[in-house]
């Protein structure tokens, strides 16, 4: 085998090597993330927050149960062109995990 083939297989397998890195490295990142906040950063109220104060007005109360199983109840108030409840105890950021007191 020639010089410059044993040259071009090391290069082949370093770089190979440091592709294998990255991607473990990506998929270490990933996990963390997955498991520090569910993978996807949620913005603003939920769905239910809406329909909940559909066909009510501006200062109505209204409920909805959340996606975690608890009911949320609050008031109707205008965001935008829609009614949106704004919950009477807005919930703690459950990424976080319960309090330890």
């Amino acid at each position: 085998m020639t010089t410059h083939a044993r040259k071009s297989i090391a290069m082949a397998l370093m770089m190979a090597v440091a592709l294998f890195g990255i991607l473990i490295s990506f998929n270490l990142y990933m996990a963390q993330s997955f498991a520090q906040g569910g993978g996807r950063e949620h913005q603003g109220p939920p769905p239910e927050a809406y329909t909940a104060c559909e066909g009510k007005s501006v200062g109505d109360t209204a409920e909805f149960q959340s996606p975690f199983g608890d009911t949320v109840t609050g008031t109707c108030e205008a965001e935008g062109d829609r009614l949106v409840l704004r919950p009477d105890n807005p919930p703690a950021d459950r990424r976080q995990g319960p309090k330890c007191d």
